[in-house]
């Protein structure tokens, strides 16, 4: 019994991060027909969700509207990450 509910929450820990995905870059949508793109553009879009969490905001936001006030100032936040 204990192996079962281990792997549902296995299960739903990954569908949860594919909802993460789908809700913040609309990767549900993507018609990339080269596997290849597709792979990296998955790979990178898994590392920008990485940063949006790791980012200090001061208030809590969700990650759609985290994406959108660092396509405002994007440097800004670039110099938390890089020497810009």
């Amino acid at each position: 019994m204990e192996e079962f509910v281990r792997a549902v929450r296995g299960h739903w820990a990954i569908e949860s991060y594919h909802w993460i995905l789908d809700v913040t870059f609309r990767e549900d949508a993507n018609k990339t027909l080269n596997k290849n793109a597709a792979r990296n553009l998955n790979i990178l879009r898994k590392l920008a969700i990485s940063i949006l969490e790791e980012l200090p905001f001061r208030k809590k936001f969700s990650r759609r509207i985290k994406r959108y006030i660092i396509s405002l100032d994007i440097r800004r936040y670039l110099k938390l990450f890089f020497d810009i």
